[in-house]
């Protein structure tokens, strides 16, 4: 597969890694022309690493590898393409950068991630804070801190675009899963995404968002909306993560039925954080959780 241009300066090719989580597969971005930048590089796919490389022109090579996070999907093939090109990895940190308090204690409890991706093994050569720019030949990034789907999770301003990873998506809702995943986080990566007024999102995964407002606001509402429905069932008596999930999520396909219990909990967690639901014995996937008002 060949790259695709976009727009000017960015160009795409789309990993060979289809799945219900994926949609077509992780989109890998190559920014600017000459030394270039390859964001978000994909799975660890020897085949997509070479024809990433066979897409560069001729004279170009590859001067920074950029990872949003570190699901396999998106941070596997940046080591291998690092020593490929000898480009240096950037990006927030390793998989545990970044944790809220709430999912630090979680994860010492023994939560482990929902079985997602996680890239225990990624570890950046450079790490990039909110608001650190990097630039290298004919283009220059801005990283935002964004953390919510992943606890690590950077997206990247370039001029009025911003690369989103998977905290903002082209075809569905991201995934929330905690310890890596918390939804308060994502609440507030929605308000820097917000703040900056980007005409255009290149997500990780589908088509480009061309009204970036009303997509962090469709977000925001979808979210709202799984609130209510937890609280609603919750009204009718006291459940647990797996019955909420089995109530709420009627007609989703058996493959997904996991991932939609682990943004169920993702809800929970911060329901409980809020005050508006207490969980018993105390806060874990298992927990039989009830409405505050009925205590």
């Amino acid at each position: 597969m060949a790259l695709e241009p976009l727009a000017e300066g960015i160009r795409r090719i789309v990993a060979p890694n289809p799945s219900p989580l994926t949609d077509r597969g992780t989109n890998t971005y190559v920014l600017g022309t000459g030394r270039v930048a390859v964001l978000d590089p994909g799975p660890d796919d020897p085949a997509h690493l070479a024809a990433l490389i066979a897409g560069l022109s001729p004279g170009e090579s590859v001067a920074a590898v950029l990872v949003t996070h570190a699901h396999l999907d998106h941070s596997a093939a940046a080591r291998p393409l690092a020593q490929r090109t000898g480009a240096p990895v950037f990006a927030f940190g390793p998989p545990e950068a970044g944790r809220s308090e709430t999912m630090r204690r979680l994860a010492q409890e023994g939560l482990a991630g929902g079985g997602e991706g996680r890239d225990a093994a990624f570890r950046p050569d450079h790490t990039l804070g909110h608001g650190a720019r990097l630039s290298i030949g004919d283009w220059a990034v801005t990283a935002l801190f964004t953390p919510g789907h992943f606890c690590n999770h950077l997206c990247f301003r370039m001029q009025d675009a911003i690369f989103t990873g998977d905290i903002v998506m082209g075809w569905s809702s991201t995934l929330i899963s905690p310890p890596d995943g918390d939804l308060g986080d994502y609440y507030e990566s929605l308000d820097v995404l917000a703040a900056e007024g980007a005409a255009m999102f290149y997500p990780g995964h589908g088509e480009p968002v061309t009204d970036p407002a009303a997509r962090l606001a469709e977000l925001r509402a979808h979210r709202a909306m799984r609130s209510a429905q937890i609280l609603a069932a919750l009204a009718e008596g006291p459940a647990d993560a797996a019955t909420l999930t089995a109530q709420i999520y009627t007609e989703i396909p058996q493959p997904l039925r996991a991932a939609a219990e682990r943004n169920v909990f993702a809800h929970l967690v911060e329901l409980a954080k809020t005050g508006q639901i207490r969980a018993t014995p105390a806060l874990s996937p298992s927990a039989r959780f009830r409405r505050v008002t009925e205590m």
